[in-house]
């Protein structure tokens, strides 16, 4: 059937499904966890009722509870298209509801029967897969809700019966050996970064040799080109160009390396901050080291000075993010064949921050909540994808944020926040 003949709600659903296949590398694995785990409960949420109900007849049942249940898990078929902070609130809704406490409450009601038992046992090991400090609070909330449900029945005395007793020390000791094992896997993941950023220093090593020696090679021929007679006006500009955009090369890749570096490393390295950095400072410094392909893209940067601040941060690493900041934008316009970067430095705003404009191609909005995902890029092989990763793990270590604000084909703005500390009235 054409896309144009489909249901809305069809048309809708199959959108997601196809950008959730689309993107899966890149998603976060919250978001498919929920999306399978949708796609099992609203399957099994009828199925076991026709079970239990039928086939093997329980003492208590509630189709009522169930449909809730499946209601919920239909939401969940659409979790891809949720902004981050809804997506939160319905983990925490669906997951307190459609496993501790639904599971808690039909196993009370039941009076402890082993068939709800295992089934409890079950819902928490998935309950733990997802994020502890989520996992714990879903647990707590559902459990204390499914006893209080049960008390409000009449159904008080299974609560502290020894069928029902007896199961906590199982349930709380899955709990802490799923904590640790997600813990061991962690700490395994921090391991096989640090080996990777050990491999990535060699092989940085071995290619800024060869890198300094072309630049060093660059800057003499651009010195003799520059200084000497050339028969030929169009062939000596054209070689000063040739030799410009090479050198514009090796720096661009000396800065690429840095960044590989320092994602690799973010895991050993200490970001925590050590001085005082003026804004200004670092804005004008990154504008100075920035390799601009031409003067022309330099005036498409404007920078506002309304009034600067200081931040508590390390001077390199604001350097480094501002980098890639700029970089992106510049991006950004040549991929639209249009607009500017504005930077705009303001300590008089109530939290001090950093605008970064540029009215380029935009962020489409179903990508803006994977922008800052380590690896993501886009469009693909668009970069390394760790830019705004490794801006946002700098930030968060000196206790600021970054965020963004775009509409697709007009504009991005790269919000950076920073804890009041010193304000200095610009001059």
């Amino acid at each position: 059937m054409p896309q144009h003949l489909l249901p809305p709600w069809n048309f809708r659903l199959r959108t997601c499904l196809q950008d959730l296949v689309h993107i899966h590398g890149h998603e976060q694995h919250t978001v498919v966890r929920v999306f399978l785990l949708a796609c099992i409960g609203t399957v099994t949420m009828p199925l076991y009722y026709l079970i239990w109900h039928h086939f093997f007849p329980q003492e208590y049942e509630s189709l009522t509870l169930r449909a809730l249940g499946i209601v919920l898990c239909l939401l969940g078929l659409f979790a891809r298209c949720y902004h981050p902070r809804m997506l939160q609130a319905y983990l925490l809704l669906t997951l307190s509801y459609v496993l501790p406490f639904f599971f808690t409450y039909m196993f009370l009601m039941n009076h402890a029967s082993g068939v709800w038992g295992e089934s409890l046992l079950i819902a928490l090991v998935l309950l733990f897969h997802f994020e502890t400090a989520l996992a714990m609070q879903a647990y707590l909330a559902g459990t204390l809700a499914a006893c209080c449900a049960a008390i409000v029945a009449g159904d008080a005395a299974t609560l502290l019966s020894k069928e029902a007793l007896q199961q906590l020390p199982i349930h709380w000791f899955t709990i802490a050996v799923l904590s640790v094992a997600k813990i061991s896997r962690h700490m395994l993941a921090q391991e096989k970064l640090a080996g990777l950023g050990a491999g990535l220093a060699s092989v940085a090593h071995e290619l800024r040799t060869p890198l300094s020696s072309v630049n060093a090679n660059v800057r003499g021929l651009l010195r003799t080109y520059g200084t000497g007679i050339c028969r030929n006006g169009e062939e000596k500009f054209a070689a000063i160009d040739a030799l410009a955009r090479i050198q514009f090369e090796v720096r661009h890749m000396n800065h690429m390396i840095d960044l590989f570096l320092l994602s690799a490393s973010a895991v050993r390295q200490n970001l925590r901050p050590i001085e005082m950095v003026s804004m200004h400072a670092a804005v004008a410094a990154m504008l100075e080291r920035y390799p601009f392909v031409s003067h022309a893209q330099k005036q498409q940067v404007a920078l506002e000075l309304r009034t600067d601040f200081h931040f508590a941060g390390q001077s390199e690493l604001a350097v480094i993010v501002l980098l890639n900041l700029l970089r992106n934008a510049l991006k950004a316009i040549h991929r639209a064949g249009k607009g500017r970067v504005r930077i705009i430095v303001d300590g008089q705003h109530q939290v001090p921050r950093l605008l970064f404009i540029d009215t380029g191609c935009g962020i489409a909005r179903h990508h803006l909540p994977l922008i800052f995902r380590r690896f993501y890029s886009y469009p693909a092989h668009n970069g390394s994808g760790i830019g705004l990763a490794l801006c946002q793990d700098i930030l968060r270590a000196w206790n600021s944020r970054i965020r963004c604000v775009t509409r697709e084909q007009a504009y991005a703005i790269f919000v950076l926040e920073f804890p009041p500390v010193l304000a200095t009235t610009a001059r």
